[in-house]
């Protein structure tokens, strides 16, 4: 459980040298050696190099002892901040435990030293752990087929819309306009200027949800499809969900659905009976891989039946005898998006997660998902202004309208909240909602944990009342203090190097 700290700790002055947890990164001490090469056991030579080539020492080469090298690493390991370590409320990012099961059976020798050039003969099994997922997302979703080729949520909207354009090639107009909610995903415009629409925003009504008149108002033969995050970036379900399909489809048009928040309804209500056409899963969202600092990931696509013969190839088809194949005999496919299907290893744990959990556990991980949404959001609303007072999901948007009379915004609250021992929530989106504090707990998090996250954000909304130079001035207690972010920006230092002396 992460402990509060008290105010008086958090600006206590740090006597020199006293902070060994990470300040100093250079350990290199002339003489130091922590390995030793064993002897030649081949002849020398020295005629295969050109002497020009070759150097007596290394310049500025790093001389550290086995202990300096442990003692480093150590350090940096416990400045890295983790679901491991506590809370991590990042917002629409669903950072959630990841069981070290999943990591084991990743491990599994004819899962990880498999290559996907091998024949199908020889990886039978990994075909069939590919089927497998795609016939268990192909329940969950709803939907008749599942490519498992895209390996990101990013690259699973650019895979659908380019499914989407040329399904409507096809029937002979591929249209020019995609539309997209205020309250959609970031990443969705830029999916479908990708794939060479252009983009219409559609506001959204006071209760943080997209209006069916205004939709009306803009679908015509033009529109190729609505792109809408289910629930949206404020953690608003969007109820006229099946309302909204039946527009589109009046039209011709796609609906398809950004599933980054998943987590929110899996196992509780699925995609293709809402009259969703297209969907992305990111895998590691829902489905508990490592996030992987942007990479590897997953985003499987689910489809309709009409978007079936526009899937990318090659697809894992099963025989009569009970044999896996990859199977490239789609005249209508999109072709390949990826050079082997999808990132395998982090497909092994994404089914691992599944089959441990079963139907009741994934429907029971969704139920406390919203449950601990809504118990942050009765223990701050009031402290905390909340803009949309609809009913949230899997996660609460805050804003800091009730604390900036005192001249504290944000980021100054998420910068102060490090000082109490957690990982900042998402700020300043979604875009609607200015000075926006996005908080999603997910269901990994017990109640002293929720207790205790909330109990630092209301002394947080105290202090900016009673200390605001505190709060303005944070973080106190960590290795590195406040940047100045626009400097950091324009001239980052991308490389470590050498001190001078």
């Amino acid at each position: 459980m992460t402990t509060v700290v008290e105010q008086e700790s958090a600006t206590a002055a740090v006597p020199q040298g006293a902070n060994r947890e990470g300040l100093i990164f250079e350990h290199s001490k002339k003489g130091r050696r922590g390995y030793r090469l064993p002897a030649l056991d081949v002849p020398e030579r020295s005629d295969l190099l050109s002497p020009s080539l070759m150097r007596d020492e290394i310049a500025n080469e790093v001389e550290v002892s086995e202990v300096d090298v442990i003692r480093h690493f150590t350090r940096l390991s416990k400045l890295n901040v983790s679901i491991d370590a506590g809370l991590y409320p990042l917002g629409s990012c669903t950072m959630k435990h990841n069981p070290r099961l999943n990591e084991e059976l990743a491990r599994t020798p004819g899962f990880a030293l498999s290559h996907p050039l091998q024949a199908d003969h020889q990886v039978q099994g990994n075909l069939e752990l590919l089927w497998h997922i795609e016939q268990t997302l192909k329940e969950i979703f709803g939907m008749p087929r599942v490519t498992l080729q895209p390996v990101a949520g990013a690259h699973g909207e650019l895979t659908g819309i380019l499914m989407i354009h040329k399904a409507l090639a096809k029937s002979g107009n591929a249209r020019k306009f995609i539309l997209i909610p205020d309250s959609a995903h970031g990443t969705n415009p830029a999916s479908a200027a990708f794939a060479g629409y252009e983009v219409k925003e559609l506001k959204s009504n006071s209760r943080g949800t997209l209006d069916l008149h205004l939709l009306e108002q803009h679908v015509d033969e033009d529109v190729a499809a609505l792109m809408i995050t289910v629930p949206n970036t404020l953690g608003v379900f969007e109820t006229e969900i099946r309302k909204m399909a039946e527009i589109l489809h009046r039209k011709g048009a796609y609906l398809y659905c950004d599933g980054a928040n998943l987590n929110a309804f899996v196992g509780i209500a699925r995609p293709g009976d809402m009259g969703i056409d297209l969907i992305h899963s990111n895998l590691h969202k829902t489905f508990s891989t490592p996030h992987g600092g942007g990479g590897p990931g997953a985003g499987p696509v689910g489809v309709s039946e009409r978007l079936v013969p526009f899937l990318p190839t090659p697809t894992v088809e099963r025989r009569d005898d009970g044999s896996f194949y990859l199977d490239d005999d789609h005249p209508d496919s999109i072709g390949r998006m990826r050079a082997f299907n999808g990132n395998f290893n982090v497909l092994v744990r994404a089914l691992t997660y599944m089959r441990s959990m079963g139907p009741d556990g994934l429907r029971r991980i969704a139920q406390i998902a919203v449950l601990n949404a809504n118990y942050i959001r009765a223990r701050l609303k009031g402290t905390y202004h909340l803009p949309y007072d609809a009913p949230s999901l899997h996660e609460v948007v805050f804003s800091d309208k009730n604390q900036t009379p005192h001249e504290v915004h944000t980021l100054d609250i998420a910068k102060r909240l490090m000082d109490y021992g957690f990982h900042p929530p998402t700020i300043y989106f979604p875009l609607i909602v200015a000075g926006a504090l996005m908080i999603e707990p997910t269901e990994s998090e017990p109640k002293e944990e929720l207790d205790a996250f909330c109990d630092a954000m209301l002394a947080i909304a105290r202090e900016c009342e009673e200390r605001p130079e505190l709060v303005r001035s944070a973080p106190h207690t960590t290795p590195v203090r406040r940047l100045d972010e626009a400097r950091a920006a324009r001239q980052p230092v991308l490389r470590w190097q050498p001190r001078s002396d």
